[in-house]
């Protein structure tokens, strides 16, 4: 698998992630096992999860697969904090952002993490507090580099520009956010934030939290996420008519290509500007395995070109130059 730098970092990644947010619930340890061994052997390098996945379950799997199925230093671990469990409430203070980045490490079982993200703006939190705890985190050797996960585009903006501002204070590296061919809304203003601040995008759900495969075509499968207790209202965002024509022409160029719909989409927002690597939230081993076959392939301009027309959001002042 292609590697590519994370932002203006010194840290490689392969540009496909492999994410965890079913483990411990909805995958268990061992089809987990059997994803984090198919992804590596593919060449995969970094493991996207956070404190609040599964309770902090999916941290716990992944921690029991290191020594027994991948040396710690073979793997990049990439978590996330800020958010209060089952509030969903947002939480930068500094004193909850290092009790919980000590958790996690507990779960892990490792003494640091390679990517440690700061999982949503709290603006109850000044921001200068959330991102003291990044530096600590850094200097402490807790994690090697930080970001920052669904912030906007001004708030992206001001805490690079602020972790940039004075020497020593650890540099943010990547921002992860949803971005897919259903939601596209990050090109407005967060994307050139991150380009213009050398950040790593990271996107999340980039087949449109599994919409994007075809699979609701013609229905909800019983064994889908659409019908899962978790995530139905996850998946059901998508599941309107706009969305369904954008699937429709997925699933077109797919059969012209001869590949999956989920091919066509995973290679359109991997090789979009910016991005460095979209994280696979498989279910099972076979989900991902599939996924997996995108490496082979890279769309045609003229796919990608019609892909961008019929998936384009609505873009005015400021945003559009003129």
């Amino acid at each position: 698998m292609q590697q590519r730098p994370l932002g203006r970092s010194g840290l490689a990644v392969s540009r496909l992630a492999l994410g965890t947010m079913t483990w411990g619930r909805d995958t268990d340890a061992d089809d987990a096992a059997a994803q984090l061994k198919s992804y590596l052997d593919a060449g995969g390098n970094l493991v996207d999860t956070a404190d609040v996945y599964a309770d902090g379950d999916a941290e716990s799997v992944i921690g029991s697969l290191l020594g027994s199925l991948v040396d710690r230093d073979e793997l990049l671990i990439a978590t996330k904090a800020g958010l209060r469990p089952g509030s969903r409430r947002r939480d930068g203070s500094r004193g909850h952002l290092l009790r919980t980045l000590d958790a996690s490490l507990r779960r892990l079982g490792t003494d640091h993490v390679d990517l440690w993200q700061v999982h949503g703006y709290d603006p109850d939190t000044p921001l200068e507090e959330t991102l003291s705890a990044l530096d600590h985190a850094v200097s402490s050797g807790k994690a090697r580099y930080v970001g920052v996960s669904n912030f906007s585009g001004w708030q992206t903006a001001r805490a690079a520009a602020w972790q940039a501002a004075w020497p020593g204070r650890a540099p943010v590296v990547a921002a992860q956010v949803e971005y897919s061919l259903l939601e596209r809304g990050v090109e407005r203003e967060v994307l050139p934030a991150c380009a213009g601040m050398g950040l790593g995008v990271l996107p999340w759900s980039p087949l449109g939290r599994g919409v994007l495969t075809g699979k609701y075509r013609n229905g909800r499968p019983a064994d889908s996420r659409a019908v899962s207790p978790h995530f139905e209202r996850f998946v059901a965002t998508y599941l309107e008519p706009r969305c369904s024509s954008i699937v429709e022409a997925v699933a077109i160029a797919a059969g012209g290509l001869g590949v999956s719909p989920l091919e066509v989409a995973l290679a359109w927002v991997r090789d979009r500007p910016g991005v460095t690597a979209p994280i696979l939230g498989a279910r099972t081993v076979g989900q991902l395995l599939g996924a997996l076959q995108v490496e082979r392939m890279t769309l045609p301009e003229e796919i990608v070109t019609a892909l961008d027309d019929v998936s384009a959001v609505p873009v005015g002042y400021p945003e559009r130059d003129g």
